[in-house]
């Protein structure tokens, strides 16, 4: 009987900023797991050498550019090194590392390009559950279909998705919903798994205008770009 084939070669992706306290228990527990990359975002603290110390691979980019140039240059590192899959997770700890075996299920069983972690978002503080559920309406109706959690952070992108993303040009959380819009345009396969909803009581890096102005731009621009293929 022949042998199996070898599983596809799938690292855990992890952006961090100022995370100097948190990210090497976030990078030893998702070790258990899978290889792991942080990619240091112009940290001013200790995030790299922590990282490091805990057993990642560490990029630092400088100065800092945001959480979605930091995903393209760890997917650049990714793809030149052969890699199938990327799994991304934040490095403050609000991403259960012990449910990386969901991901890598639902990727063996159902290859997905897009796999989101699906939260509940009735276990968010009122404030998050109602901007994360009134953005989700927003974005379902800009994409004509269903998108139950565009901002979930934890995900499963494929190889041949990565190479759609990596020249694109967002910057910040945007490149979340830009992930979305642009595995729909190429008519590619997404996908759901359930993953805990954790909040610790950190302040976020978020600005609230920034952020509804931001959101409000990528929602009208995935509108005008679902509608046409990609070249």
């Amino acid at each position: 009987m022949p042998a199996d084939p070898a599983p596809p070669a799938v690292i855990a992706l992890v952006p961090a900023y100022q995370e100097g306290t948190r990210v090497a228990d976030v990078v030893r527990a998702a070790a258990q797991h899978l290889p792991v990359l942080v990619v240091d975002d112009g940290s001013r603290d200790d995030t790299a050498e922590q990282g490091e110390a805990a057993g990642a691979t560490v990029l630092r980019q400088q100065p800092n550019q945001g959480k979605g140039a930091a995903i393209r240059a760890g997917f650049r590192w990714a793809l030149d090194r052969g890699v199938e899959a990327t799994v991304i997770l934040d490095a403050d700890g609000q991403h259960d590392p012990a449910e990386l075996p969901r991901f890598l299920r639902a990727f063996a069983e159902r290859r997905g390009d897009l796999v989101i972690g699906r939260r509940d978002f009735r276990r968010m503080p009122p404030v998050r559950r109602l901007s994360n559920t009134i953005g989700g309406w927003a974005f379902s109706w800009a994409v004509g279909r269903s998108i139950p959690d565009n901002q979930s952070g934890y995900r499963l992108v494929s190889r041949r998705l990565m190479e759609r993303l990596v020249d694109g040009h967002e910057t910040g959380f945007e490149f979340d919903v830009e992930m979305i819009t642009t595995c729909i345009r190429a008519d590619f396969r997404l996908d759901w798994v359930p993953i805990r909803t954790i909040y610790a009581g950190e302040p976020s890096h978020i600005r609230p205008l920034d952020h509804v102005r931001g959101f409000t731009r990528v929602v009208r621009k995935a509108r005008r770009d679902v509608r046409a293929p990609l070249p």
